[in-house]
């Protein structure tokens, strides 16, 4: 087996490393080696009212330019800024009427700062610069997540800012408990990552464990969080989600205070919550929106239905194939009538209409917003009519395949989506071979598969497995707020309430009073 070999360090590299020189023309010569053929790069060298030469590298696109001219050159250059021949770099940056000013002391650092958008002032006869906080950029504004709608709720989503993102957040969570670190990642992109939790809820374990990880990464570039979640999963062969992706602040700040962690990407507005288990991903921010009891209602009906997503068209098949004793004798009539011309078996039948489904849904998804819905109506309408006309299929299967369509959309994440659409192949299979028999071995595979799955550390199935009885009145129902004082104990348990008990009055309203 062939060693991976570390890349070798280039010689453009170690100029990188070099410090700035504090003669002005070798550090522009080093800079422009560097930046050889990038003219979206700006050197513009003058002299300083105190005679002294000077120059301000900066990206045009990415830097304010009117903002350049009117708080540095300006004061800079003119006479009456009264610069002496001596000052120093301080009392120049003090002649900048800029609130973000840092200083860089090699060229990796100026390099850093002005594919940010900050110019970066060097002197001559000074071997540190200025970075300047004058980015400018083009920012998407914030909108309603179109991937996680829901009708009672907050509005605002996650953009591809990174700043704004954490602004959103902030917002939310008033407290300087909560921590961000920045790290970047990436030899080309040199993305910035922050690591975002909750000190005091947050297990530090598990944070230094998740910053462990993100450190080894190297890469060319990371250009959306689904690049973090392959390096960071135990199991990258499950088919199984790990990590919540979400572009919603509201619950990236509910999962924070249950004393999960975030990783937010610069350029994408989908935000990676860890660790994470199963029944995580079958909540909806609706859930707890809305009172109690018709949240408790809304995720009884959402099981329901995504069981019928996963195991519907298998059902149809094996009862239809092996077991026609199950179906009543006036329906079993009906359907052997629809099938009389079917030229397949039920198995063949249902993989055919599958496909189709999910042909026409990845379609719709790809094609322009105003196109795609209708593309997909039109066509699932067009192709069930022709291919029911033409006897490929029957009008059962099509209904079947219908319900299961509808009840898949119910699935609030979109990974655990794709997720229940991917086996619900390979179980339709092992049920036209053999039968409900082939449905029971099919859940026992996925049930064992998932007891040993594991979301840094933490089981996948918790709190079924292991079994925690208290935590149930967030799984199979959704209990009061006022009787889920605890939170769930993810990794540690270091903060174990979150509320103070007796929240609520026993007597009811009214009682007591004279």
């Amino acid at each position: 087996m062939k060693a991976y070999r570390q890349p070798a360090i280039d010689s453009q590299h170690q100029e990188m490393k070099r410090p700035l020189s504090a003669k002005l023309g070798e550090t522009l010569q080093m800079l422009r080696s560097i930046y050889d053929r990038c003219e979206y790069v700006t050197i513009h060298e003058f002299v300083l009212s105190n005679r002294r030469n000077a120059a301000l590298i900066y990206i045009e696109n990415l830097s304010g330019k009117e903002a350049i001219d009117k708080f540095v050159l300006v004061p800079l250059i003119a006479e009456s800024s009264w610069l002496e021949a001596g000052e120093s770099m301080k009392a120049i940056q003090e002649k900048i009427p800029v609130s973000k000013i840092y200083t860089v002391d090699q060229i990796a650092d100026v390099i850093e700062r002005v594919s940010i958008g900050y110019p970066v002032l060097l002197v001559d006869l000074e071997d540190q610069g200025l970075a300047l906080g004058l980015s400018q950029s083009t920012n998407r504004s914030i909108e309603e997540p179109i991937a996680e709608s829901i009708v009672r709720g907050s509005r605002d989503g996650f953009t591809e800012n990174l700043m704004t993102n954490t602004s959103l957040l902030l917002r939310r969570i008033r407290s300087p408990k909560l921590k961000m670190n920045c790290i970047k990642i990436g030899r080309y992109t040199q993305t910035d990552v922050v690591i975002t939790y909750i000190d005091g809820i947050a297990d530090s374990d598990l944070v230094s464990e998740i910053t462990a990880r993100l450190k080894q990464i190297d890469v060319d570039g990371i250009l959306e969080s689904g690049y973090l979640e392959e390096f960071l999963e135990g199991n990258s062969y499950s088919p199984f989600p790990q990590f919540i992706a979400t572009e919603r602040p509201d619950v990236t700040c509910s999962n924070l205070l249950e004393g999960r962690i975030a990783i937010l990407v610069d350029g994408t507005p989908f935000t990676i919550i860890a660790p994470t288990t199963f029944f995580s991903l079958l909540q909806s921010p609706e859930d707890y929106n809305n009172r109690f009891i018709i949240g408790t209602m809304i995720r009884w009906l959402r099981y329901l239905f995504i069981g019928i997503s996963l195991l519907g068209p298998s059902a149809y098949i094996a009862i239809l194939t092996y077991h026609h004793e199950m179906i009543p004798t006036i329906l079993l009539l009906s359907i052997v009538e629809s099938r009389e011309d079917i030229p397949f078996p039920a198995l063949i039948e249902a993989l055919l209409m599958e496909v189709t489904f999910e042909a026409l849904r990845e379609a719709g998804l790809r094609l322009p917003k105003q196109v795609g819905p209708a593309v997909s109506i039109v066509g699932a309408l067009v192709i069930g009519q022709a291919a029911t006309a033409a006897g490929l299929v029957s009008f059962p299967m099509v209904m079947v395949v219908a319900i299961t369509g509808i009840a898949s959309f119910l699935t609030p994440h979109y990974t655990l989506g794709i997720t229940i659409r991917m086996l619900r192949f390979p179980i339709m299979i092992m049920a036209g071979m053999m039968g409900l028999l082939g449905i029971i071995l099919s859940l026992i595979l996925i049930v064992v598969h998932l007891s040993t799955l594991r979301s840094f550390g933490i089981p996948y199935l918790t709190p079924l497995a292991p079994f925690k009885p208290n935590e149930l009145k967030d799984v199979l129902i959704r209990a009061p707020w006022w009787r889920m004082t605890t939170r769930p104990s993810l990794a540690g348990a270091i903060n174990k309430y979150r509320q103070a008990p007796g929240q609520r009055r026993n007597k009811k309203e009214g009682e007591g009073a004279e």
